[in-house]
């Protein structure tokens, strides 16, 4: 069965940097789109990033835009976050999310439910 294990999140100061791995197995990764989500105490979860199946594409919450970059490696069935400038308010659990379907709108990769595939999530905290 498909499994996605995040890895890397920990507690960092502010302005400082991390990151994420997400690792699959029991899928042909270059199938599947990916995506990064979080969520935050008493938040509901929310996009932060996602990539298309060849990585050609990749796409950001407003909110993390020019601080965090999506990548792949097909090779070795992992998707990363790259995550920079960190502040206080990106403390959350950090799920990586996957699905091999069909999407008719870029926009549709924002949407948590367009993913039939989670990780269990990893925790970043950012103290001021």
């Amino acid at each position: 069965q498909v499994q996605l294990v995040e890895s890397g999140g920990g507690s960092v100061q502010a302005g400082n940097s991390l990151r994420l791995s997400c690792a699959a197995s029991g899928l042909t990764f270059s199938s599947y789109f990916l995506g990064w989500f979080r969520q935050a105490p008493g938040n509901e979860r929310e996009f932060v990033a996602a990539i298309s199946r060849s990585g050609g594409s990749s796409y950001y919450a407003d909110s993390v835009k020019g601080r965090f970059t999506i990548s792949r490696n097909n090779a070795k069935n992992t998707v990363y976050l790259q995550m920079n400038s960190l502040k206080p308010e990106d403390t959350a659990v950090y799920y990586c999310a996957a699905d091999s379907g069909t999407y008719y709108s870029n926009r549709a990769l924002y949407t948590r439910d367009l993913y039939g595939y989670w990780g269990q999530g990893t925790q970043v905290t950012v103290s001021s």
